[in-house]
């Protein structure tokens, strides 16, 4: 029997809390920014101190910031929290510029038109800002998730169980197969969260489906 067929239930465990780890983190990063690039787009002087301290925080290492978040939060070195908030930290750091460029990139010119239908700032956002930044804002999501969850196996260096451990533990008995079984596995969440991404962007934005359809169709 192979190392897997051994260990199966331990990975699909730990596959388990991967996940658990990677999607608030995701989700998280999101929220804010969209926040962050809102503001950015809206109010630009403020929004160039905002975007400069989100790529200063990006170029923090990993490790030494999940030492400081559990000083800062009182959470321990070793809790899910401690790493979900770092990784909220570097997705929502890499996410904020391209938020800013999705809402830049709406046709003011739409805008002008719902303000006139009567469309409150509120309705605005909702219903035509957020809609028409979505194909550019999936596009900086996709680049958020995949770097999570590579990011995430990194918490295995100080405890906190992921697919991670399998790396660590798998260099340290020099278990091949567990190593590969670390690295594909990961590799292979990645890629199916980014399938998830993709269809959803395509779901939510079906008039951008149309326009590429009939693009192909004029270039043919």
């Amino acid at each position: 029997m192979t190392w897997l067929d051994l260990n199966r239930d331990l990975v699909l465990d730990l596959l388990g809390r991967h996940v658990r780890l990677a999607v608030p983190a995701v989700l998280i990063s999101v929220v804010v920014a969209i926040a962050l690039g809102r503001l950015a787009w809206r109010w630009p002087r403020v929004g160039t101190v905002v975007l400069g301290i989100s790529g200063l925080l990006y170029s923090i290492p990993a490790l030494p910031l999940l030492i400081v978040i559990p000083v800062l939060l009182s959470v321990p070195l070793r809790s899910e929290t401690n790493l979900i908030v770092a990784l909220a930290v570097y997705g929502t750091a890499l996410l904020a510029g391209t938020a800013a460029d999705a809402f830049r990139s709406v046709d003011e010119r739409v805008r002008e038109a719902a303000e006139a239908m009567g469309y409150s700032r509120t309705g605005l956002f909702w219903r035509v800002d957020l809609p028409l930044a979505l194909p550019v804002l999936v596009s900086g999501i996709r680049v958020v998730t995949v770097s999570t969850v590579s990011l995430v196996t990194i918490g295995a260096l100080v405890g906190i169980s992921s697919l991670g451990s399998l790396l660590t533990d798998g260099f340290q008995r020099n278990i091949r197969e567990e190593v590969a079984t670390g690295v594909i596995g990961t590799m292979m969440l990645a890629i199916v969260l980014d399938l998830a991404i993709v269809a959803i962007g395509a779901a939510l934005t079906p008039w951008q489906q149309r326009r590429t359809k009939k693009q192909k169709v004029v270039t043919a």
